[in-house]
């Protein structure tokens, strides 16, 4: 099943593309709804950069059975000033969801600010509505504290 949910930013695309870049911004936005402990690697790095991630995922606290895999890409930029558009590729999967695909992009808007969108597939066989449902609160919980972040002018990361 799918879902896509999209924000304005009142925030340059080019912050709120470096902020999309940071483990941090994660463990910020999820948080206290979901938390993530890394496993491998054993530390969050500074920056994602492409390649795989193995976590534990705690929702309300409680540790999901099993682990999940974020499985990072970055499709090509469009930089053209005025209309630049990145994203972030999270083929992810686990115990529970098989698929969990999350495609974070940023698209800079005519007047300054960014248009954020999260477009995500989830496929977790019989619990497959479960999730995706779970997943409908989880990704407007997000964008609420993307929302909020901007307006502290991204203090608390």
């Amino acid at each position: 099943m799918r879902l896509t949910l999209s924000t304005t930013l009142n925030a340059p695309v080019g912050r709120v593309w470096a902020h999309v870049q940071q483990p941090a911004l994660l463990r910020f936005v999820a948080a206290p709804l979901q938390t993530f402990e890394p496993l491998r690697p054993a530390t969050w790095p500074a920056r994602w950069a492409a390649g795989e991630y193995v976590v534990h995922v705690r929702v309300l606290g409680v540790r999901l059975s099993g682990t999940h895999c974020i499985s990072v890409s970055f499709p090509d930029p469009d930089t053209m000033r005025g209309r630049e558009r990145f994203e972030l590729h999270d083929h992810g999967h686990g115990r529970l969801a098989r698929t969990w695909n999350h495609d974070i992009i940023v698209q800079a808007l005519p007047d300054g600010r960014t248009r954020y969108t999260d477009r995500v597939e989830v496929r977790a066989g019989l619990f497959t509505p479960f999730v995706w449902a779970y997943a409908q609160v989880f990704y407007r919980h997000r964008q609420r504290r993307w929302r909020q972040l901007v307006r502290q002018a991204f203090r608390g990361l």
